[in-house]
């Protein structure tokens, strides 16, 4: 891929597509330029990723094939507003911020525009990352696929209907706080048993990588897998049973429907002026 990409914002999110897109060599530290609003960030990002740094937003708009607006829902406005004059018409613009929605961009930049909502996830750091995609008209399938590769390049992408999109944190977006929320938890237990800490924490966490990579290579359902583990009887059954009783399902169901609330209120807060 032989074009530039910028990202005005760089906070952990940024850093971790980042570190992914150079990991996986779909594009090179020298296609990168980001901003920053502080002088520290600014040194982090370009000591461990070696790419190009500024604290002006317009030389990065100006300069992008891929614009990422990696900042707050709430400074989108103010970002556009200050570059949009110079982004070219051929950049295609990538959000990154749960409740932006593709009609809001467009009517920010008061041009037709290419315009990507995203939602990607943490594990883009570690090349494992969950994003999910949705496109406005101007999108060609060429632009799209060239996107997709950016993506994949930290991970999986799946392109979606934008009216989905507020659901997308809380299943994909912020749930990777539920599972180390999990892993901290079968830990936890794990040292009540006597087992170290250390050992816990790995035994966890492959164990929770390990069913996860069942569910995606093996397509089967995950109450088939579960019942595979479950004997009649036996010790994982018991368990089961336990989640059940104390509302594991229920609770995790309920964090959703907040979570996607609270999407909705950041989709309303940022384009209802709109």
């Amino acid at each position: 891929m032989n074009k530039s990409i910028g990202f005005i914002g760089c906070g952990k999110m940024a850093q971790a597509m980042i570190q992914g897109m150079i990991s996986s060599e779909v594009t090179t530290p020298q296609q990168l330029i980001v901003s920053a609003k502080t002088e520290e960030t600014l040194q982090l990002v370009e000591k461990t990723y070696g790419i190009r740094t500024t604290r002006d937003n317009i030389e990065v708009a100006g300069n992008a094939d891929y614009l990422f607006l990696a900042v707050q829902p709430d400074l989108y406005g103010d970002v556009i507003n200050e570059v949009k004059a110079v982004v070219k018409d051929e950049t295609i613009i990538i959000t990154i911020a749960a409740g932006i929605t593709l009609d809001f961009i467009e009517k920010q930049f008061e041009r037709p525009m290419k315009v990507v909502r995203s939602m990607p996830n943490t594990p883009s750091l570690v090349g494992e990352g969950m994003s999910a995609l949705c496109v406005n008209s101007y999108m060609t399938n060429e632009d799209l696929t060239e996107v997709v590769r950016l993506f994949e390049g930290f991970g999986k992408a799946e392109v979606i209907e934008e009216q989905h999109m507020d659901a997308i944190p809380a299943v994909s977006g912020s749930s990777p706080a539920y599972a180390y929320m999990f892993i901290e938890a079968l830990a936890d237990g794990a040292v009540m048993q006597g087992i170290p800490r250390k050992q816990a924490y790995k035994l966890a966490s492959q164990a929770l990588l390990g069913a996860a990579k069942m569910v995606l290579e093996t397509e089967r359902h995950p109450g088939e897998l579960k019942d595979d583990v479950c004997t009649p009887g036996g010790s994982t059954i018991q368990a089961v049973a336990t989640l059940e009783k104390h509302g594991f399902r229920s609770a995790i169901i309920a964090a959703m429907e907040s979570c996607t609330q609270k999407s909705r209120d950041h989709r309303d807060g940022s384009c209802g002026s709109n």
